[in-house]
């Protein structure tokens, strides 16, 4: 059985979503530890709550970056994870733990990359005045949202829409599409060749 570490920073809506799935039979794995760098995250109740391990790392212990990544990695060899989803997690990750874990750290992003990465998506794609958003998984590279692109969803932007309605219906197939790719690696099914993912027997969902 495949084992999965998510690291969260705040809510916990995805992985809740990711939960879901798993109960559901949907996601063939099991969460092996939940990691955040914020001790009243939400997301350590939700994992709490279903009788997940949880684990807060305080980053103000560790003299930099790389000595705070290093620790979660040895978190996650503990745990035998095999997979690393990121679900709100606001840390960026030093390229030693991406190279360490080379596409295997999923990562979810509230716009269609590579446009609008990083903070506050949802308000720049209002900004621009672009007619579609959405939302996109990718695997962690080295850069901010840089890394090669997994699977997205299409959320079309609305003449009076707010920030708040965006969000929300943007979030609401981000917890559609997370699950999907997370079960498709479990089925080896993704193949990373350079910049690009390729799905093997790709399945109509």
């Amino acid at each position: 059985m495949v084992r999965i570490a998510v690291l969260v920073s705040g809510r916990g809506s995805n992985l809740q979503a990711i939960i879901n799935s798993i109960e559901n039979k949907k996601i063939s794995a099991v969460i092996a530890v939940v990691i955040s760098d914020v001790q009243n995250a939400l997301a350590l109740e939700i994992a709490r709550e279903h009788g997940i391990k949880t684990l807060f790392v305080d980053p103000s212990k560790f003299k930099t970056r790389e000595d705070f990544d290093q620790n979660i990695i040895e978190i996650i060899k503990r745990e035998q994870a095999t997979l690393i989803c990121l679900a709100g997690f606001m840390r960026v990750l030093s390229e030693t733990f991406v190279q360490r874990f080379k596409n295997r750290i999923m990562n979810i992003h509230p716009s269609l990359l590579p446009s609008f990465p990083g903070l506050k998506a949802q308000n720049k794609a209002l900004d621009a005045g672009v007619k579609f958003s959405g939302c996109t998984v990718h695997f962690l590279d080295e850069g901010i949202d840089t890394g090669p692109i997994i699977c997205q969803a299409v959320v079309p932007v609305l003449d009076d829409d707010t920030v708040e309605n965006l969000s929300k219906r943007i979030l609401k197939e981000e917890h559609h599409i997370y699950p999907l790719a997370i079960q498709a690696f479990i089925e080896q099914r993704l193949v990373c060749e350079g910049r690009k993912v390729f799905w093997k027997n790709e399945k109509n969902t």
